[in-house]
């Protein structure tokens, strides 16, 4: 009998971008989300993400959302690399955005780019396709 394989875990983190404003009701909504591999990576995406509205917020909102993107990101990256979650929010008129990052463990369950499927994937029946609605 041989062993069983134990799918690898591997660090990483889990990034999530939230907004609630009148549009989207009482609960936010998640808007987006990411994989990194480390922490500036994780830090990066939410870099991207702010400076591309840094433009359209409101004053304050702009001003702080530029000096968090001219150097405060440092601690976020400090903060993801002692393993403690972070996250930033803007706010602009009534709408709320706020990105998240947390370290996570990811499981390995099968390589990405394996030219075969493992072996479980012939045990399930493939989904029936939508008909086509026009």
């Amino acid at each position: 009998m041989t062993p069983a394989v134990m799918p690898a875990l591997r660090p990483g983190y889990w990034c999530e971008c939230w907004t609630q404003s009148p549009a989207t009701g009482e609960a936010p909504v998640l808007l987006a989300s990411c994989r990194a591999d480390n922490a500036v990576q994780a830090v990066r995406w939410i870099r991207v993400a702010l400076r591309t509205i840094t433009s359209a917020l409101e004053p304050e909102a702009a001003a702080c959302a530029r000096s968090w993107l001219a150097g405060g990101y440092v601690a976020a990256i400090e903060a993801l690399a002692y393993a403690t979650p972070y996250e930033i929010t803007v706010s602009h008129r009534d709408t709320r955005i706020e990105w998240t990052a947390r370290p996570v463990l990811f499981v390995d369950l099968a390589h990405r780019e394996a030219t075969e499927l493992p072996a479980c994937a012939e045990k399930f029946t493939p989904r029936p396709k939508a008909p086509t609605p026009y």
